[in-house]
């Protein structure tokens, strides 16, 4: 019986073209499940060594200075620095990409039921708690740097899942199930953090245009419109409003994903039945010997497109167009994201500075930052999710021990994507403090990563007796 891989690869058993041998280790590097933390990786490294070069005022110029006009007609309506239509517009994708993956996980995955979405939530619901808690409690009475409480909260499920890939079959697959499912509750609870603590002053007149156009969204997919085209433009109106709004824009990403209809056209068994019978007429034309078995007739190719437009409406725009954003979100706009945001140029604010932006609340802010991580995360995921099964509310998936959950309760310290964004939100205009909470995410990730991978590492060689 062909197995799924086979399937997937058409052109198996076939000589690859010149073209194909030459895009195969890219596609090969893509198909790794840490490719995308691992180039994530890469490029807060280079913004790293980027800001502390010879030419780090550059980095700072283009990411910070550089101001880019969005104009209509003669008047200009936005104006942002290169670093703000990043974080303002293309993570808006990111964010649709994550409610996307939310409203997936609700509908029919780990989160779909409450005994499936007892333990991911509970162990998410301590990795916010706890790490909230380490870092209010070191900052309790400053109520600027207390701003950051946000900030150890999040999850980067891409680099979590990234270093948990790099385990291989050392790990069982419930684990990575498990990790998903609390990475995915995780971007809930920030996402409402987000919507609730980090937004500013609310334009009523902008929020009331964006809830209509949300429920234009909604009656959309109540009346059976199914064009992705049609739900972006519609949706990029939504992000203008929003960003008028007060709400940060990127929850337009969030409330377009849920809009997103994410039930197919037919049934299985209407597109199985279809295509078995195109997959007959494809058949009676083929001429069978040498080179001419590989021609298709005019007959064939309408067969072709016919199994073609059948998979469209027997596929969920939902998941089409989560299978369109991933490969986008994994190996452009993070990394973007993570090059123009990790720069931190060490010593770069000159000497001390007065205040709640002196160099002492910098350093706070960086400690209950990594504390909150390295400290909250792993304590947080591991007694709720202790917890939870004590309590019967939810049971460990099949072959995952508490062992592996304190090295996943560490992997959930890497914070990085979702927790420089909310950095950047608490501390708009402060950029000393912003410093601070940015080497706290890069070190606190970085260790949680380390000793999150040396657990795993040393439970899988007890397995295996190595």
């Amino acid at each position: 019986m062909a197995t799924r891989s086979e399937f997937r690869s058409i052109k198996a058993g076939q000589a690859p073209t010149l073209a194909e041998r030459l895009v195969d280790p890219f596609q090969r590097f893509g198909q790794l499940g840490a490719a995308g933390g691992l180039l994530l990786l890469a490029m807060a490294a280079i913004a790293m060594v980027w800001a502390n070069s010879p030419w780090g005022h550059s980095y700072h110029h283009l990411w910070h200075e550089l101001k880019v006009a969005l104009k209509i007609g003669d008047e200009s309506a936005i104006a942002l620095s290169v670093g703000h239509w990043i974080n303002d517009l293309v993570m808006a994708v990111f964010f649709l990409f994550v409610g996307l993956e939310i409203k997936r996980e609700v509908i029919e995955g780990e989160l779909s039921s409450p005994k499936k979405a007892a333990l991911p939530v509970a162990a998410a619901l301590g990795g916010m708690l706890v790490p909230a808690g380490i870092y209010a409690a070191i900052h309790l009475g400053n109520g600027l740097t207390m701003r950051g409480w946000g900030v150890p909260m999040a999850t980067d499920i891409a680099f979590a899942l990234g270093v948990l890939a790099l385990l291989g079959k050392r790990v069982p697959s419930g684990l990575k199930l498990f990790l998903t499912s609390l990475a995915i509750a995780d971007d809930l609870g920030a996402l409402l953090v987000i919507a609730i603590f980090y937004t500013e002053n609310l334009d009523l007149q902008s929020l009331g245009i964006a809830a209509v156009i949300m429920a234009v969204l909604v009656a959309m997919g109540i009346a059976g419109f199914r064009s992705l085209i049609l739900y972006m433009l519609v949706g990029l109106v939504l992000w203008w409003f929003v960003f008028h709004s007060g709400i940060h824009s990127t929850i337009a990403g969030v409330l377009l994903a849920m809009a997103i209809p994410a039930r197919p056209r037919v049934d299985a068994r209407r597109f199985l039945a279809f295509t078995r019978e195109a997959l007959d007429e494809f058949e009676r034309d083929l001429t069978p010997g040498g080179a001419k078995y590989r021609k298709t007739t005019s007959d064939q190719q309408e067969m072709v497109q016919a199994v073609e437009n059948a998979s469209v409406v027997a596929g969920s725009p939902l998941h089409r167009l989560e299978h369109v954003l991933g490969p986008w979100v994994a190996f452009l706009i993070v990394p973007v994201f993570a090059l123009a945001n990790s720069g931190v140029a060490i010593g770069g604010h000159g000497g001390e500075v007065a205040g709640a932006d002196s160099v002492e609340a910098e350093v706070r802010v960086g400690v209950g930052v990594a504390l909150g991580l390295l400290l909250g995360k792993p304590i947080g995921v591991f007694l709720f999710s202790l917890a939870a099964v004590k309590m019967g509310l939810g049971a460990l998936p099949s072959g995952v021990r508490w062992a592996h959950i304190h090295g996943v309760s560490w992997l959930a310290g890497i914070g990085f994507t979702m927790a420089l964004f909310i950095a950047n939100l608490a501390f708009k205009g402060h950029d000393r403090l912003l410093d601070g909470a940015k080497l706290g995410i890069l070190g606190g990730s970085a260790i949680a990563a380390v000793v999150g991978l040396v657990i795993l590492l040393m439970v899988g060689r007890k397995q295996t007796g190595a």
